[in-house]
């Protein structure tokens, strides 16, 4: 009898203990059902450690940062010059004098252009003048800009120009706008391109864009016309170089082989 009751007495110790693990558990908001195995698509059971930071804000301010990066940057402007073999230059003759480029000077050609069609034409013309008539090496100019705002390649820009006036053209990035702004109006693609082709020459050289001037400002001289000097004597053309700058700059790509031939087709057959 005795081991019956010890036997009870034992039993109801068991069930005593597990109503009362039972009701710490309900107390606390605790679930009363088996603890699952954390998997996929599970919680994971209350932790009784310190709360750790949490990572979410870490995580998710990457992307945030990465999409304002992109929104923000801006793609720099793509010049496309027309190599020298495409428009039919001349090989160089003679010895050019090496400089480093310090500042950015425009000029015009001070010949009228009223077909744009015939600006090919009309840059070997010049270049035959600077080598035969001036006996320069070649071309005076390191591009020229057509009336459309297609590039041409002219001098190397390693090489200082030359010029028939009385200044030492040494350190001078020379752009030459093809035309006689003394008589016609600078059209925008053409003043458009010269903004590229100052801006990418400003970062390829780091050259401040306030050295930009026209050639009368270093010379006796008209040019670049006065259609087109009121853009520098203003400074709206350092502005608008500044804001391409600010705004992706430009790069530039001498192209050549059947892509420049064909353009060049194109322009003069227009």
């Amino acid at each position: 009898m005795s081991g019956d009751v010890t036997r009870r007495a034992f039993l109801f110790g068991i069930i005593g203990a597990a109503a009362a693990g039972w009701v710490w558990m309900r107390d606390r908001g605790l679930s009363t059902d088996a603890v699952p195995s954390t998997t996929a698509g599970q919680a994971a059971p209350p932790s009784t450690s310190p709360i750790a930071p949490p990572t979410t804000a870490t995580t998710t301010a990457a992307p945030a940062t990465s999409t304002s990066t992109t929104t923000t940057s801006l793609a720099p402007v793509r010049i496309e010059a027309l190599c020298r073999d495409s428009w039919g230059a001349r090989a160089g003759s003679g010895n050019f004098d090496e400089h480093t480029i310090e500042r950015m000077t425009v000029h015009h050609t001070a010949r009228r252009l009223d077909q744009n069609s015939d600006a090919p034409r009309a840059i070997r013309t010049h270049q035959t003048f600077h080598q035969v008539d001036r006996g320069w090496p070649d071309i005076a100019y390191h591009f020229i800009i057509d009336l459309d705002g297609n590039v041409y390649e002219c001098r190397t820009t390693s090489a200082v120009g030359d010029t028939g006036t009385n200044y030492d053209p040494t350190g001078h990035f020379l752009v030459c706008c093809e035309g006689d702004f003394n008589q016609q109006e600078l059209p925008e693609a053409q003043r458009n391109a010269l903004v590229d082709v100052l801006a990418w020459a400003s970062g390829e050289f780091d050259v401040d864009p306030t050295t930009i001037a026209g050639h009368r400002d270093v010379a006796s001289t008209s040019c670049p016309g006065d259609n087109l000097y009121p853009l520098i004597e203003s400074g709206e053309l350092v502005d608008a170089v500044r804001a391409r700058k600010a705004n992706g700059g430009a790069e530039l790509k001498v192209v050549c082989g059947d892509e420049a031939f064909d353009r060049v087709r194109s322009i003069e057959n227009a």
